[in-house]
């Protein structure tokens, strides 16, 4: 019986965690399976997703740059990929339809609500950035019914766009950073400038001694946004990892048609970064 392949398509993909997430998935669920990561060039990505796909494979993951082109490609979209005009997952249906799919939302939903016991549901939400990663976890986000999600951007034109795309979902809007007023339930870090030691200009204020922060990115250490939250006496403040984590659980889903452990991936990885 031949092995399935599965593949993660990035440039660069060097840094990519995801063989070693999915292999740790395919023990825990006895599943046989093969995944890797391959770098693609920027020229060939659509020829290499056909090819692969052409030759008997599974899935793919997909991450930068070439979310959009997955999307870009895709015959069916699932509502997650189809607002976020990306996809992170691609598969072929039953009719050999090629299918994508965006859980990088369900993943930061799933990590906050089932790993972090958080709660979304009637809470005041400030997203920070505007950029795919945001777009990418508003629907899943306004899934679970807040009470208002506001984003605030470097360039307020891009946060205003972004979220008028997304009203039809919920109570969402725009505010330029400077005219953020009033504290929130919780605070998402949507941008990758903490990574790089940067921190976008947020006003005072904003943090309540029950807030809880949450960077999308992740480090070793203490991120320097998540480092601001505490600073600024926020309940509780949690990095990316278990959405990295959780994502992937949600595309193994989608393939193998089991939602795998990820409790103890999660802390493997933790001790390995």
């Amino acid at each position: 019986m031949p092995i399935h392949q599965y593949r993660v398509f990035g440039n660069p993909i060097h840094q990519s965690k995801s063989p070693s997430i999915h292999k740790a998935f395919a023990h825990a669920t006895h599943q046989h399976l093969n995944y890797q990561a391959q770098l693609v060039l920027d020229d060939e990505f659509e020829r290499t997703v056909t090819a692969f796909f052409a030759s008997g494979g599974k899935g793919l993951n997909i991450t930068v740059p070439f979310k959009q082109r997955a999307f870009a490609m895709a015959q069916m979209l699932s509502p997650a990929a189809q607002k976020a005009e990306a996809a992170n997952t691609l598969y072929l249906n039953e009719q050999g339809q090629l299918v994508a799919e965006n859980t990088d939302g369900m993943g930061l939903v799933r990590d906050i609500c089932s790993n972090l016991g958080g709660e979304l549901t009637a809470k005041r939400i400030l997203v920070i950035g505007a950029g795919g990663a945001v777009r990418g976890i508003l629907q899943p986000l306004l899934a679970q019914q807040p009470l208002a999600i506001v984003v605030a951007n470097r360039t307020h034109s891009k946060a205003e766009q972004l979220a008028e795309s997304f009203t039809d979902l919920g109570n969402i809007s725009a505010c330029p950073m400077a005219q953020l007023q009033g504290s929130f339930d919780w605070i998402i870090n949507g941008t990758s400038a903490s990574l790089a030691g940067d921190l976008p200009a947020l006003p005072g204020g904003l943090i309540n001694p029950s807030t809880r922060c949450y960077d999308m990115m992740y480090s070793a250490d203490t991120t320097v946004f998540n480092a601001w939250a505490i600073e600024q006496g926020a309940e509780q403040a949690d990095d990316g990892l278990g959405m990295l984590v959780e994502q992937a659980a949600q595309s193994f889903r989608l393939w193998r048609g089991v939602l795998p452990p990820t409790a103890e991936v999660l802390q493997a990885l933790r001790r390995s970064i």
